[in-house]
């Protein structure tokens, strides 16, 4: 057998084990803590590659200028996984290289005699993420660019706040956003994109992607958004590039003819502005406190919230170590624990919930299932005592604290949140019009969420309460704790929040939902419907 036979064999072996490690996932997008996975397999693909250049160089010069390339982006990754995922450029930009262009690749050496390294390579593939990923984390950049109104040229250049890892976007990358926006229908992302990597290119940044195209993308875009004299104008500019576009030369036609008969129609009256203040829609609220904007606490009120050493009533296990709580909210009354969970205890639960990942989902009020949505961007895994006796303590410290009884919780949930990571406006309760939102359980309505925040956010990522103004900002090793049932049982309508999106880092939770059964001697029932 030749060197290069006990070579291709090997590096067989070694990457069909290293696929059993991942080969389970799916939607890679909604995790950063599985996304790291794929950081080192890119890494190991380098290393093939670089292999295979040794044997054939002289026929594989541009394949070799790639794997160069990516060596050195896989070992600035690959020295805080974590923390270059954390930026949401990486993030997409991983998507997009392990979905497309490392394809790209693909076809480019089968032009030659190169079945050892084609052969690793498609076996790889197998476990790539998948269009739905690449769309995915491109669809996270846009609601990041929406949420925290970010202009493209904020993100194509990587000045985010908070970033370790800066990461520029190329026209290649902006062109590929603009595709997808354009796909989905989203012209108005679509024209951005395009401006974008229009802007690039008359820069001089040299690209596959030529002026013509984007142009043509860019033109049809904003047509469709209504504005005939720019649509016109930027067709007009394709066609001094290249008189003979097919497309473009039909365009300019219909441009003109509809431009003309737009001006010649009378322009209908202005509508008077309504003389009231409309309400901030929910939506903008939420986009308003996630960027630090909108809330709505008082100086006298604020003043009303205070810090305490917290024994619960003199609880044994906080008497000679008080907790350390603050007074976060006060309508809805929302507590903070400080040091709450150690950084080896959150260590221990990210090692126990990151094989057991799986796509976040939520209550279908319909059917009263279970079912994956696209306004919660997060994967989750539950655990229990017999995942390691730790979870006990753990349960047993929220016991203690809060003094509601955790046998008849909802087990530990871990979340890890993906590339622009959220959880839409929800209520933790189930409503009247969800009679058997938690009928499988048997444990009644949720009375009660306790929230711990296991690592720090460089960047959103904050828990807010449209509906109340409030905003609370992620803080590793802290919780957070209400009530979402008042003590009569009814729901607290004011406790609506969100979990914003995260724009740089890694955010990683962990909670508790506390249900009624059980609680009858430790929170009585109330005598009025909010008491």
């Amino acid at each position: 057998m030749s060197n290069m036979e006990r070579w291709c064999g090997g590096c067989v072996l070694v990457l069909s084990c290293l696929l059993q490690t991942f080969s389970a996932y799916s939607d890679f997008y909604t995790s950063i803590g599985q996304m790291t996975d794929l950081l080192y397999t890119e890494k190991d693909l380098v290393t093939s590659l670089k292999n295979y250049i040794m044997v054939e160089e002289m026929k594989l010069k541009q394949v070799k200028q790639w794997a160069e390339k990516m060596d050195t982006l896989s070992a600035t990754a690959t020295q805080d996984p974590e923390g270059f995922l954390g930026h949401p450029v990486n993030a997409f930009k991983l998507m997009k290289r392990l979905n497309t262009e490392w394809g790209n690749l693909e076809n480019l050496v089968l032009k030659d005699s190169a079945e050892g390294f084609i052969s690793n390579l498609t076996l790889q593939r197998q476990h790539f993420p998948t269009d739905e990923d690449q769309t995915g984390a491109a669809k996270a950049l846009l609601r990041l660019q929406d949420t925290y109104r970010l202009d493209t040229n904020t993100i194509s250049t990587g000045d985010l706040p908070g970033v370790t890892h800066k990461s520029l976007m190329t026209v290649e990358d902006c062109f590929e956003l603009g595709k997808i926006a354009y796909s989905e229908v989203d012209y108005y992302h679509t024209e951005l994109w395009m401006e974008q990597a229009l802007k690039q290119l008359e820069e001089g940044e040299e690209s596959t992607v030529d002026k013509v195209t984007v142009l043509d993308y860019l033109s049809y875009a904003i047509y469709q958004q209504g504005d005939l004299g720019r649509a016109l104008e930027l067709t007009k500019k394709l066609l001094r590039i290249d008189p003979d576009h097919q497309r473009a030369n039909g365009n300019l036609k219909y441009f003109e003819f509809q431009l003309i008969k737009q001006r010649k129609a009378q322009p209908s009256d202005a509508s008077k502005k309504k003389a009231f203040k409309e309400p901030v829609p929910e939506r903008k609220m939420y986009e308003m406190l996630c960027r630090g904007e909108g809330v709505k606490m008082t100086n006298r009120r604020q003043s009303r919230l205070f810090c305490r050493y917290y024994t619960n009533n003199g609880n044994p296990s906080y008497l000679l170590s008080p907790a350390k709580q603050e007074d976060e909210w006060d309508r809805p009354y929302i507590v903070r624990y400080h040091d709450i969970i150690s950084h080896s205890e959150i260590e221990k639960i990210k090692e126990l919930a990151l094989p057991k990942l799986k796509r976040a989902t939520v209550h279908d009020p319909l059917t009263g299932k279970l079912t994956t949505a696209l306004y919660r961007v997060s994967k989750s895994a539950w655990l229990t005592g017999y995942d390691h006796p730790m979870i006990d303590q753990i349960n047993q410290r929220i016991e203690d604290l809060t003094g509601l009884e955790m046998d008849t919780a909802e087990e530990l949930q871990v979340a890890n949140y993906g590339v622009g990571g959220q959880y839409e406006p929800h209520f933790d309760f189930g409503r009247k019009d969800e009679p058997d939102a938690f009928k499988e359980l048997g444990t009644g309505n949720r009375v009660a969420t306790w929230l711990f925040y296991m690592s720090d956010v460089a960047a959103g990522g904050a828990t807010v309460f449209p509906d109340v103004g409030a905003a609370v900002w992620p803080k590793k090793g802290t919780a957070v704790f209400w009530y979402n049932l008042f003590p009569s049982g009814e729901g607290d309508y004011s406790t609506r929040h969100a979990a914003c999106p995260v724009l740089v880092g890694n955010k990683w939770v962990s909670n508790k939902w506390i249900h009624e059964r059980g609680q009858e001697f430790r929170r009585p029932c109330g005598l009025t419907e909010i008491a």
